[in-house]
This record gives structure tokens, C-alpha cells and sequence, in this order.
């Protein structure tokens, strides 16, 4: 697997950047989407995103047990996009039915395993199925420090799942004003 990170702060220009990558890399794509709906402001981003992205790609919307998927998506494609981990991250740790207020630091730890465990299924599927994979995250850490515990939690969780998936990709891009640096690889 051959696997590449697009990171950056909000409204970088990751996501196109990553769209850009994807169309000059992979001839057949398949599109990650990780969102889901939890409000109409939600609704009308993941519209404008289906909107941007090519009709010829395969879009499968799942933020976790990517160890099932479907093998019928994996077949035929040669790339796949996922957008965005920090979204995947949110959406598995309110997966958990648990006050992020009031939970100890062992609850918080067994999150962060699922999360980890849950980004590992879907690096060794497309290791399995030897595929490319380019992934959009949030750089979390460079930002005023959360004013609540459930804030610095997700920025910790996402900067340590960042940092794991730095460590694993063969390249890594950091997105400023849609300006991409490359931080790491050939």
C-alpha cells in the first residue's frame, strides 16, 4: 500500500488538493466519504462535497469496520480517498454513549483504543488489497487550546491518530492557503 496524508487547517484546501492527487494517481477511484447528516448545515456540506467530486468514482459513505467492506468496492479500484480522519475520529467517539464532561481517564483510553483499532482495519484492508490511499486530516494542534474537556480530548485523540498516520504514510503534505508543502517522502 502505498498511502499519502493532506493535512492542513481548516478551509486549506486539502480536500481539492487530495481530489487533485487522486485524478493524477488512480485511474479508477474510490471516494471514502466519512461525514454523516447530524444537522441541515451538515446535509448541505456533504451535498456540496457529492457535488465536486467526478461521477465515475465510487463514493462508499462508512467511518468505520472497514474490515467488511464489501469486497465488490474494493474490486476494480486502484486508489481510494478518504475524507477526512478527523471527521471519522468525531463520529467514532460519539459512537460511544459516554459524558466526555464527567468520564475517567480509562474510559477515555478504551475510545482512543477503538479509534486506533478502527483506522488499523482500514490501513490493512488496503494493504491486503494493495491499494493506494491518500487521506485528508484536520491539523488540530496548532489552534487556541479547547476551553472544555471534550475539545481537548478530540484534539488529542486526532493529533495522536495524525502523528500515527504520518508516521505510516510514504508521503505527507501540509495545506496552507491551498499552497501544498511537502513535509515528507521522495
Amino acid at each position: 500500500m502505498r498511502m499519502t496524508v493532506v493535512t492542513g487547517g481548516a478551509r486549506s484546501g486539502k480536500s481539492t488538493y487530495a481530489e487533485q492527487l487522486a485524478k493524477e494517481r488512480g485511474r479508477h477511484i474510490g471516494y471514502i466519504a466519512t461525514a454523516v447528516v447530524t444537522d441541515q448545515d451538515m446535509e448541505e456540506r456533504i451535498n456540496r462535497h457529492k457535488m465536486s467530486r467526478p461521477k465515475e468514482w465510487t463514493t462508499i459513505e462508512q467511518y468505520r469496520d472497514f474490515d467488511a467492506l464489501d469486497d465488490g468496492l474494493l474490486e476494480g479500484r486502484d486508489l481510494f480517498l478518504l475524507d477526512c480522519v478527523t471527521t471519522m475520529v468525531t463520529n467514532l467517539m460519539f459512537d460511544e454513549d459516554m459524558d466526555y464532561d464527567t468520564c475517567s481517564n480509562e474510559a477515555i483510553q478504551k475510545v482512543e483504543d477503538y479509534i486506533f483499532a478502527e483506522i488499523e482495519k482500514l490501513l490493512q484492508r488496503m494493504e491486503e488489497e494493495q491499494k493506494q490511499l491518500i487521506v485528508v486530516t484536520n491539523e488540530v494542534g496548532m489552534g487556541l487550546v479547547p476551553a472544555y474537556r471534550l475539545g481537548s480530548i478530540f484534539r488529542d485523540i486526532a493529533g495522536r491518530v495524525n502523528q500515527y498516520l504520518a508516521t505510516r504514510a510514504d508521503e505527507v503534505y501540509f495545506m496552507i492557503s491551498s499552497i501544498p508543502m511537502k513535509i515528507k517522502g521522495a
